[in-house]
């Protein structure tokens, strides 16, 4: 997992906007998502905002197939647009993506942006802006416009294992910080996810009798609290995980496991990590349905207390709620919208991660259950944020409760180091959902992303021109 301090406008047409992820499944269903950009109204024309400089766009470069973007002016009338697209099919020119935005000003004209697989030079490309230049009132093919690195297959994750910790580094303040046994495992356990590379099997651990005695104290104690305050699909999918991937107290699971359990269950996998990653790389790696899991412990001299996030919190807090189709679904649409974000759009993603992967709350039953990760892992504060009565979790007074709203959250600071004094509660992990799906559909995207689970890929439905990878 990663952790950060902050961490009459109209649409015409939108083509290509449903997402096909469709994977077989073993144990629990998965869902299709439809995603649509929403777009903004401006005070002028389009074409009349490039011209004054307001705003810039994208000839570019598309990462399945080269793209082009174009924005035309016609006249209004019935069946101007039919006029346009005609053109496309005449010279056999696949059009991607289309949006129109009414004049606000005195022109009761239409602006149309369109992409579409090619790039001028190609012989159909040329046949079709000839034409469209002819038959438009106005046509501008768009400058480029560029946007951070993002990944574009699954192997590109191998690009984004830096760490922000060096991942073998301990503070001083670790428990197991003058302790060289312990030492010399974190970096055994660190050489193993550093030269992991997409695609190979996760190497499979043995733990020593400290690790699993210091899993099974955490294990044993979280069971009861589980009971009381977890949320019903964790509480569904766990019996699931001690069947097939061997959950108990008395052993430690491996990652591979519980990675080919998550696989048939709703498409997300588990990759070996050193340390914290950037929120970024992080949130990049959810749009492939790929979870970052740490596989070292906590010390064995205080088994109920880590600074860090260990294989404790992954695999007790995180790994189950990945065998639920809503929840995963959930996570998807945070890393799609994550890819070629702004380092501001990214920071605000990050914050409703963390108040919901991390700490969410929802009602079941007409009380308050867990299904984040950091109170899935934490005897303490589950109690604290869960519990109707007080004392809880050590604590006298009641955290605050708000609707879950991540146009709210995401703009809400945080500490790291102590209990959350705010949780935002849900109506429902599918409606956590669909609140989240809303908010990503309000960004300010420069493009729509979709998955191709079968190939492993990242479309676009935009041409863009990618940075270079930040190291």
């Amino acid at each position: 997992m990663f952790r950060t301090r902050r961490a009459a406008a109209a649409v015409a047409a939108v083509f290509g906007r449903q997402q096909t992820s469709r994977l077989t499944t073993a144990t629990l269903p998965t869902v299709r998502k439809l995603a649509p950009a929403a777009l903004a109204s401006n005070a002028f024309s389009p074409l009349e905002q490039f011209k004054r400089g307001y705003s810039k766009s994208a000839v570019v470069r598309g990462l399945d197939k080269p793209k082009t973007s174009l924005l035309l002016e016609t006249n209004d009338g019935p069946g101007s647009l039919q006029d346009v697209l005609k053109f496309f099919w005449k010279h056999d020119v696949n059009m991607v993506r289309i949006e129109s935005r009414p004049s606000k000003g005195p022109s009761p004209d239409y602006s149309f942006y369109i992409d579409f697989d090619g790039r001028p030079g190609e012989a159909p490309v040329d046949a079709l802006l000839d034409d469209l230049k002819r038959h438009c009132k106005d046509m501008m093919v768009l400058n480029e416009k560029k946007v951070p690195w993002f990944p574009r297959k699954i192997n590109d994750l191998d690009l984004t294992v830096k760490t922000l910790d060096a991942g073998e580094d301990l503070e001083s303040d670790h428990p197991g910080f003058n302790d060289k046994v312990y030492r010399a495992r974190r970096d055994q356990l660190t050489d193993i996810a550093v030269n992991f590379k997409q695609g190979q099997t996760i190497p499979r651990i043995e733990y020593t009798a400290d690790e699993i005695k210091t899993w099974g104290v955490v294990y044993e104690r979280m069971e009861s609290l589980w009971a009381q305050y977890a949320c019903d699909e964790f509480k569904y999918i766990l019996p699931l995980l001690q069947t097939n991937c061997g959950y108990s107290k008395d052993n430690i699971p491996q990652a591979q496991d519980i990675s080919d359990f998550l696989k048939e269950c709703t498409g997300f996998t588990l990759r070996p990590v050193a340390g914290l990653l950037s929120a970024r790389d992080f949130l990049n790696g959810l749009a492939f349905r790929v979870f970052f899991s740490t596989q070292y412990l906590r010390h064995h001299s205080v088994p109920l207390y880590t600074p860090e996030p260990d294989i404790c919190h992954e695999l007790m807090g995180h790994a189950p709620m990945f065998a639920d189709p809503d929840f995963a679904d959930f996570s998807h649409e945070i890393g799609l919208a994550s890819l070629g974000a702004s380092d501001e759009e990214i920071e605000r993603l990050a914050t409703c991660y963390w108040f919901s992967v991390e700490f969410g709350v929802c009602m079941q039953h007409g009380e308050k259950k867990a299904y984040g990760a950091g109170l899935l892992s934490s005897f303490g504060e589950l109690e604290y944020a869960c519990s109707p009565t007080r004392p809880a979790g050590g604590e006298e007074k009641f955290p605050e409760y708000r609707p879950w709203d991540p146009f709210q959250a995401a703009k809400q600071k945080y500490p790291i180091t102590t209990y959350q004094p705010i949780y935002y509660v849900a109506d429902s992990v599918a409606d956590a959902k669909a609140r989240m799906r809303e908010f990503t559909e309000d960004m300010k995207k420069p493009f729509y992303a979709r998955y191709n689970p079968y190939q492993q890929t990242i479309s676009v439905d935009r041409a863009v021109s990618v940075l270079s990878k930040q190291h």
